[in-house]
């Protein structure tokens, strides 16, 4: 059997009555059969049927819309205004790879999360406590936090005039003595 990452995608085409096409099971799928195939980890390429242009990124951001307008929210007010506000933005290109590097490390870890959890929690780590305190969501956070953290270092790496860190000045004689 060959490797999941060496396995060439399946194409779906898009029709322009909006239909969409599997070619490996030469069937009609839904977005809902899309996303399910997202979970199961199998990798397509949804092509414009008439054009050949790859529009699987537009696909997926719709699949996100529909799961969205469902009332499954995953993605934050806050969130969105704050990825919409890097659009056009200097640092636009490096946005993909900090979410993709940072969603990527969070699916790695989430299985021993899991574990975790259900070890030092039982079965309900996931839902809210007594005190509507959700264990599950107070790890996510602070993960976030240090992902943050690790990204705002990468990026003074990058900016030679950035400002002090917290608690620090420029003017901070103890900073390069290590006081």
């Amino acid at each position: 059997m060959a490797e999941q990452g060496s396995k060439e995608p399946t194409v779906i085409k898009k029709y322009a009555n909006r239909r969409l096409y599997h070619t490996g099971t030469s069937s009609y799928v839904t977005l809902e059969d899309l996303a399910l195939m997202v979970r199961q980890g199998e990798e397509f390429q949804v092509t414009d049927a008439k054009t050949g242009e790859d529009i699987t990124r537009s696909v997926l951001t719709q699949i996100i819309f529909e799961q969205e307008n469902k009332g499954q929210f995953l993605l934050p007010i806050a969130f969105l205004r704050q990825l919409i506000q890097f659009y056009g933005d200097n640092m636009q290109a490096l946005v993909p790879r900090y979410l993709e590097f940072s969603l990527g490390q969070f699916m790695a870890d989430q299985q021993k999360l899991r574990e975790q959890f259900a070890k030092g929690f039982g079965t309900n780590a996931f839902t809210a406590g007594a005190f509507g305190q959700n264990p599950m969501a107070a790890a996510m956070e602070e993960q976030v936090r240090n992902n943050m953290a690790i990204f705002q270092e990468a990026m003074r790496a990058f900016t030679p005039f950035a400002p002090p860190k917290a608690g620090e000045t420029e003017a901070d004689p103890t900073r390069k003595k290590g006081k």
